[in-house]
């Protein structure tokens, strides 16, 4: 995915799975991973963050619930696009 490498504090109270979804969700929000961009699959990402796959998992679901991404059966995971503000009000 990226040349840098999240360095993890042990001593950092937040899960780890939460640490990689933050990196990939900055990375999101700064527009180095674009709407439609195929994220690695789970065990590349585990290996690219040198996190457990379980953790590479909880991860991606964290994202999803946030609806950064989308998962797509056989196909992987994917960077959605931003949600479209349509100006209505409540």
């Amino acid at each position: 995915m990226s040349d840098e490498k999240p360095v993890f504090d042990g001593s950092d109270p937040e899960y780890r799975y939460r640490q990689v979804a933050d990196h990939i969700a900055g990375r999101i929000e700064r527009g180095e991973l674009r709407p439609a961009t195929r994220l690695p699959g789970e065990r590349d990402l585990a290996t690219e963050y040198g996190v457990a796959l379980g953790t590479a998992r909880r991860a991606i679901r964290d994202l999803r619930e946030r609806q950064l991404v989308i998962t797509l059966p056989a196909k992987g995971t994917y960077i959605r696009a931003p949600k479209k503000d349509d100006g209505a009000t409540g």
